[in-house]
C-alpha cells in the first residue's frame, strides 16, 4: 500500500509525509553541511509506504517556503537547510531531547497572554490561538491564556503584528486561587495522558512496528510519532500531575528504542542517501 501527499500514515496519527521530512531532515541534515538528493530521499520514504509523488511534493512546497535550498550537480537535484529550517529543526531536538517529557523545575511562575481583537481579524485571532496551543498555552477564561513557566512569545506577537492588542504578563498563583486549580481549568489533562497512553500502545511493546522493512523506517517513524506528541504537551507542573502520569514511561520508551535503532538506522542511511557537501 503507498500513500500520498495529504494523506495519513497508518503507523501513527496523523503522520504526514511533511512531518515525516522534518524527522529525516532533522537526524540526517541537522548540524551537517550536506544537502541530500531527492532521488535518495524518495528510496528512505518508500520504506515507510510513501509516494515519489509525496516526496517531491513535499520538498518542493518546503523549498517554496523557505524551509529548503535547492543545489544542483549534473542533472540531480539536492536539497539543503536554510537557516530558517535550522533553527525550527533545533527547537524540535531540543523538545525531545532537552526539555524532556515531564516537569519538575517548575518555580510556580505562570505566563499570561491576554487579547482582544475585532471581528475583521477573525482569521489573525485563530492563528494567535494556535501559535500560542503550540506554544504550550491552555485557555483559562475569555480571551486570557496562561502558560507554566516564563515563556518568551514575543516571536509570535510580531509575525502577527499584534503589539497593540496584547498583553503579556508573568504571575503567581494567590489565594484563594491555587495552581492545582489553573491547571484544572486550562488544561485537558486527560486528553494529554490518552496521547501518551495511545503512543505506549505503538511502541510500549515487544516488537514495535513490526510491520515496517527496517530500523530507519521505525527510526523516523518513531522520532516523528514523538516530535508530534512532546509538541502537543504544555508541560505541566509535574506535582500537579498523578504519579503514575504516562509520559514518564512514554519518554523512557522512545529514549530506549532510539538508542537502539540509530546504529542499524545509520549503518542504512549511508548505503542509500546521495549526499552533497556544501561549503560551511
Amino acid at each position: 500500500m503507498t500513500f500520498r501527499e495529504g494523506d495519513d500514515l497508518p503507523h501513527a496519527p496523523s503522520t504526514r509525509p511533511q512531518s515525516l521530512m522534518f524527522s529525516f531532515l532533522g537526524v540526517y541534515a541537522l548540524g551537517r553541511d550536506v544537502a541530500v538528493y531527492s532521488g535518495s530521499v524518495i528510496d528512505v520514504f518508500a520504506r515507510l509506504g510513501v509516494t515519489e509523488e509525496a516526496v517531491r511534493s513535499t520538498l518542493t512546497r518546503m523549498a517554496k517556503r523557505g524551509l529548503l535550498a535547492r543545489h544542483r550537480s549534473g542533472r540531480k537535484t539536492y536539497f539543503g537547510l536554510t537557516p530558517h529550517a535550522t533553527a525550527v529543526l533545533e527547537d524540535g531536538r531540543r523538545r525531545m531531547w532537552e526539555t524532556g517529557a515531564v516537569n519538575r523545575d517548575w518555580d510556580g511562575a505562570w505566563t499570561m497572554v491576554g487579547f482582544s481583537l475585532p471581528d475583521d481579524r477573525r482569521a489573525t485571532r485563530h492563528d494567535l490561538r494556535s501559535q500560542l496551543i503550540w506554544a504550550g498555552f491552555g485557555l483559562l477564561q475569555s480571551g486570557m491564556w496562561i502558560a507554566p513557566g516564563v515563556k518568551d512569545v514575543r516571536a509570535i506577537v510580531a509575525g502577527l503584528g499584534l503589539h497593540d492588542h496584547v498583553t503579556v504578563l508573568t504571575a503567581r498563583a494567590a489565594e484563594p486561587t491555587e495552581s492545582a486549580d489553573l491547571v484544572r481549568k486550562a488544561f485537558d489533562t486527560g486528553q494529554i495522558a490518552a496521547r501518551y497512553r495511545a503512543f505506549l500502545d505503538r511502541w510500549d511493546t515487544p516488537d514495535p512496528q513490526a510491520a515496517l522493512p527496517d530500523d530507519l523506517a521505525r527510526q523516523l517513524l518513531l522520532h516523528t510519532d514523538w516530535l508530534q506528541l512532546v509538541r502537543q504537551d504544555p508541560h505541566l507542573p509535574a506535582e500537579h500531575l498523578p504519579p503514575d502520569w504516562p509520559a514518564i514511561r512514554a519518554e523512557q520508551v522512545t529514549r530506549a528504542l532510539a538508542g537502539a535503532y540509530e546504529q542499524p538506522a545509520r549503518d542504512l542511511a549511508a548505503k542509500v542517501l546521495d549526499e552533497l557537501p556544501l561549503p560551511p
